[in-house]
């Protein structure tokens, strides 16, 4: 079996995503996620202009090699783009490659290490009580975990906070919007809005809060100590990590769970954070950190320290990376939580799939492969449009992290 073509494909059915879909000689093809969102023609461009004609010839089940090739072979490695690329050629791979074998990806993979994928969902209000709300309608829907962000009094707009509820997308159509922000505001609320949710719910469902980047490590040490009453299943994103060492303030002052990554894109974003054993879940998706070959071997240096995974999972990727992560999670050891954001119908439609959710668990499906297609007729009908996540400043009109 030989790569004969690859196609890169851009639609945007509520939202836009990047597809590449690899065909071979014998008629069998596979699908990548290479979605960046706000810079999707950018991998668009480096798969088209520069992976592509590379692939054409080569042999599909040659996963490893393929990787080592994309990623050594480049020179300039690693950075979003490139990442994002290898990993669409990866998952694309791993899905040709079940389909030869007639079976689903994660029997390749080691097989089930567990029954279904536990996921959380995104709960959200413009105060305490609509978000107190809406969390419980998604336990009403059998979640067992419930990510909650509510609205700060004093701010116009917080992350987290959607147009509309079980679809959030915080990508806009035009030009980025700006959004104003106090870290001193947000302190000071977010304790209360767990105080309620426990108060109302009780001890049973898991809890999870993203601070998405906003604190300083003495700030998020504050926030996660005042949060440990609350017992959270993990305070997320607490503080930008380019700095890894910062994490170590957090870590000295604070036992609620940490987890970070869904903007790594290699080990080395996370090299001390989980050799020291700074954070306790790595949030790296597929679709930007290497695919399944990379993320394998990544999961494999956190197992060691203790480090379980959450990976990334919001709109901002598609049902091809919902599938792919599905596999990955189902089969590894230290697996930990999934992130859910449920795709609009105009999405599935364009991608149908065979994962489904039960009973707060989210299942792979048997089909051979990662269990995905793509329309390619109907996505013609959903042209790509500009769209850009929000920016930040302070109050004094700083810019800040989003």
């Amino acid at each position: 079996m030989k790569i004969k073509d690859a196609k890169v494909l851009v639609c945007s059915p509520a939202r836009n995503f990047v597809t590449l879909k690899i065909l071979t000689d014998e008629g069998i093809y596979g699908l990548g996620d290479a979605t960046l969102n706000g810079r999707e023609l950018a991998v668009a461009s480096y798969l088209s202009d520069h992976i592509v004609p590379c692939l054409i010839g080569r042999d599909p089940f040659q996963t490893e090699d393929i990787w080592q090739y994309l990623y050594r072979g480049a020179y300039w490695r690693r950075g979003p783009v490139t990442m994002s690329a290898i990993s669409a050629v990866d998952m694309a791979l791993w899905d040709i490659k079940g389909k030869a074998l007639k079976t689903p990806v994660y029997n390749l993979l080691g097989g089930k290490s567990r029954t279904g994928v536990m996921v959380y969902g995104h709960a959200n209000g413009a105060d305490i009580g609509q978000t107190v709300d809406e969390v419980g309608k998604y336990i009403s829907q059998g979640y067992l975990a419930v990510r909650a962000q509510s609205g700060v009094p004093g701010l116009k707009s917080t992350y987290g906070v959607g147009r509309g509820q079980m679809f959030y997308e915080p990508a806009e159509k035009g030009l980025p919007p700006e959004n104003v922000w106090s870290s001193e505001k947000y302190l000071m609320h977010v304790p209360k809005l767990f105080e309620a949710l426990r108060v109302k719910f009780g001890d049973d469902v898991h809890l999870l809060h993203d601070a998405h980047h906003r604190l300083t490590p003495i700030q998020a040490a504050r926030l996660g100590k005042e949060l440990e009453p609350y017992h959270l299943f993990w305070l997320e994103d607490a503080v930008p990590a380019e700095l890894q060492e910062g994490f170590r303030i957090v870590r000295q002052h604070t036992t609620t769970p940490l987890a970070l990554g869904e903007i790594f894109d290699s080990v080395w974003d996370a090299n001390i954070l989980i050799s020291e054993q700074l954070i306790d879940y790595l949030r790296m998706t597929v679709v930007h950190g290497g695919g399944i070959t990379n993320l394998k071997k990544v999961a494999a240096f956190a197992d060691m320290y203790h480090v379980q995974t959450g990976c990334h999972g919001a709109t901002d990727l598609s049902p091809v990376t919902m599938a792919a992560a599905l596999h990955f999670d189902i089969s590894i050891p230290n697996f930990g939580i999934q992130e859910y954001m449920r795709h609009t119908k105009e999405t599935d439609d364009v991608f149908p799939h065979s994962y489904y959710f039960e009973k707060g668990y989210l299942h792979p499906g048997d089909k051979p492969g990662l269990g995905v297609d793509y329309d390619e007729k109907l996505a013609k009908k959903f042209p790509y449009e500009r769209a850009y996540l929000p920016v930040n400043r302070k109050l004094d009109g700083t810019m800040w992290n989003w």
